[in-house]
């Protein structure tokens, strides 16, 4: 993840100014880890993007009421957050299911071990990303967007403290409570993997 705060300063000063090129500076840089976050949080790639462009739309068209110190990347991963919960809201209560689309655990997990285990072996894992996907889905997006911060985009407590509008001690309680509820959820997965 982009960690230079003065360009991102820079760029979006020269964003203010009406410098166009800025924008594709700022797209360039935050781009991945948002697109990245995005498909954590929707689970969709093709949502992930347009809600990742939505982002930097809003960003263009708020620009003149940034402050000049504002914290760029708190800034867009709250824009985004914001955004992928109310798609998630909205798909929660508009279920709608493609004819192409593969069932539970048809897709490739998030993040994939090994290729080679054996069918017993690949089946569980499978089984057990599948079921930590829907168990972090299931989170309070309070919650989710906390452990998605800290576990994938590895940002420190202070700026998912600034995303979440909370303290570092508050990031640290979520992240907490967010554990508790996976380790119930996911009881029977960490009790397959735990040695007899």
């Amino acid at each position: 993840m982009p960690t230079d705060s003065a360009t991102d300063l820079e760029n979006l000063r020269d964003l203010q100014r009406g410098e166009a090129a800025a924008l594709d500076r700022l797209v360039n840089r935050w781009q991945r880890p948002l697109l990245a976050f995005a498909y954590r949080y929707v689970q969709n790639s093709a949502d992930a993007q347009d809600l990742v462009a939505e982002t930097f739309v809003r960003l263009y068209q708020r620009r003149m009421g940034l402050r000049p110190d504002t914290n760029l990347p708190a800034w867009l991963f709250t824009a985004l957050s914001n955004l992928c919960h109310n798609l998630h809201r909205w798909k929660r209560r508009h279920p709608t299911v493609s004819l192409g689309a593969p069932q539970a655990g048809g897709e490739a997990p998030l993040d994939p071990e090994s290729a080679e285990d054996s069918p017993g072996a690949a089946m569980i894992r499978d089984e057990a990303v599948s079921a930590l996907r829907e168990a972090v889905d299931a989170l309070p997006h309070d919650l989710k967007v906390t452990v998605l911060l800290h576990h994938y985009e590895h940002l420190p407590y202070r700026q998912i403290g600034e995303v979440v509008g909370c303290s570092e001690r508050g990031v640290e309680t979520r992240l907490y409570r967010a554990r508790q509820l996976l380790r119930t959820e996911l009881a029977r997965f960490v009790g397959e993997a735990a040695p007899r």
